[in-house]
């Protein structure tokens, strides 16, 4: 026993992950479109047999990569089978239901990918001959969109965890994170707004970023100057930030969302670069420099020994306050940045954008194998941990099973992972009180 929960701290939460991207794979089997060039490439046969070169077709498409590769390859098998009158578009529905409305002659068919084809627009073609990729069985779970839609909705989530992971680290707890992120949306929102709404520039929206994320991270400050400066509970200092901050963004935006923000701003929530979620690119910058900070500077040391035992790491010389201090701050910092990320998907700011998220950030950690009681953790444990939350719930999600359920495995999960951790403590250390 002692070895398998040696091995399930090192190893486990890994073969946890593959093993539930494994089971959901089977139970999402079914039959679907092909997509990107393959779809592509299947439909280009069936336009070849079914249409003349000369005959109008028009080609539409999404806003994911996928849907990018399924319009170029299309319209590379169409040129080369001689079809001169292809047109295409991709976007949003209205923008392609506008491009449509533009065309000179009505299309004889309508090559749609599989992401549009239950669009409520082709309603108002009854007479137009619509195509789809060919079906074949393959898991839901793992198609593209999905497996993308999954990186970039735990990249918040994933952001606002190296921060709790360094505060767990240390045997604290923020649960303000969550209101930290509300906070902050509205105070990037606010800003931008204030600076010229949807004519700001990219200075504008650099600058209201910026004030967005210094806001957590003063948040952060005078929670970690609180809990060092009087000895404060951390539970009780973060109990009240959570419930100040939620208020003021309450007040702060009339309980309402702020909406008025430039399109282009959307870049770093939903934009991609080579085909990839600039949030997810984000996500894993900050990992590799969190992972790189506790593991190769004094300060990570410090953090460990902290949370270890303060007072044997204080006289060591370890200067335990400073650290407390940083740690939280950097933790505000973080939901600060997890705030303008959410802002810039959503492409507003509001005070109910943090609820419950606290929760989900605690639960990632804590999986990801973080002792709660201190002194242990690593980073890229957290991120695995935080890849399981999404991969329930997103399982959960296409199974069908609803939101009341999903919170209960939220927290059957949470008690699991502490029990393992209780466990895994007891065995190493069979002497020790606790």
């Amino acid at each position: 026993m002692k070895r398998f929960l040696l091995f399930l701290s090192d190893y486990g939460m890994l073969v946890v992950l593959l093993v539930l991207c494994a089971v959901f794979s089977i139970l999402t089997l079914e039959k679907q479109n092909a997509t990107g060039a393959d779809g592509a490439a299947s439909l280009a046969v069936q336009i070849n047999a079914e249409f003349e070169k000369d005959d109008p077709i028009f080609i539409a498409a999404g806003t994911s990569p996928d849907d990018a590769a399924f319009v170029d390859k299309l319209e590379e098998a169409l040129a080369e089978s001689g079809f001169t009158n292809v047109k295409s578009a991709a976007g949003s529905p209205p923008k392609v239901k506008t491009a449509l409305r533009e065309l000179e002659n009505e299309p004889r068919g309508i090559a749609m990918s599989p992401s549009t084809s239950g669009w409520k627009i082709w309603g108002d073609l009854p007479n137009v001959r619509r195509l789809s990729p060919s079906e074949g069985f393959w898991p839901v779970f793992l198609n593209q969109q999905n497996l993308l839609s999954i990186a970039s909705q735990i990249s918040v989530i994933a952001i606002m965890a190296i921060g709790m992971t360094l505060v767990i680290i240390t045997a604290g707890i923020d649960l303000s994170v969550g209101s930290l992120l509300a906070f902050t949306s509205v105070a990037t929102a606010w800003c931008i707004e204030y600076l010229g709404a949807e004519n700001a520039g990219v200075s504008g929206m650099i600058v209201g970023s910026l004030l967005g994320i210094f806001a957590g991270g003063l948040w952060g400050l005078f929670s970690g100057g609180m809990i060092t400066a009087f000895r404060l509970p951390p539970f009780i200092v973060t109990l009240s930030v959570m419930l100040m901050a939620s208020g003021l963004a309450y007040v702060w935006s009339n309980g309402t969302s702020i909406h008025d923000l430039p399109e282009s701003y959307i870049w770093l929530g939903r934009g991609f670069v080579f085909g990839i979620p600039t949030s997810l690119i984000l996500m894993i910058v900050l990992y590799i420099a969190a992972h790189l900070m506790m593991s190769r500077t004094a300060l990570g040391r410090y953090i460990y020994a902290v949370g270890g035992n303060p007072e044997a790491a204080r006289l060591s010389g370890v200067p335990v306050r400073r650290v407390l201090i940083v740690v939280y701050t950097l933790c505000g910092l973080l939901a600060g940045l997890a705030g303008v990320v959410t802002t810039s998907k959503l492409e507003a700011g509001s005070p109910t954008f943090g609820d419950l998220k606290e929760l989900m950030v605690i639960a990632a950690v804590v999986v990801g194998g973080t002792s709660i009681a201190g002194g242990s953790g690593r980073i890229f444990g957290t991120l695995i941990g935080a890849f399981i939350i999404s991969v329930i719930q997103t399982g959960l999600n296409l199974m069908g099973v609803t939101q009341y359920w999903q919170t209960f495995v939220l927290g059957a999960v949470i008690l699991i992972a502490v029990l393992l951790d209780r466990m895994k403590h007891h065995l190493l250390n069979p002497n020790r009180l606790s």
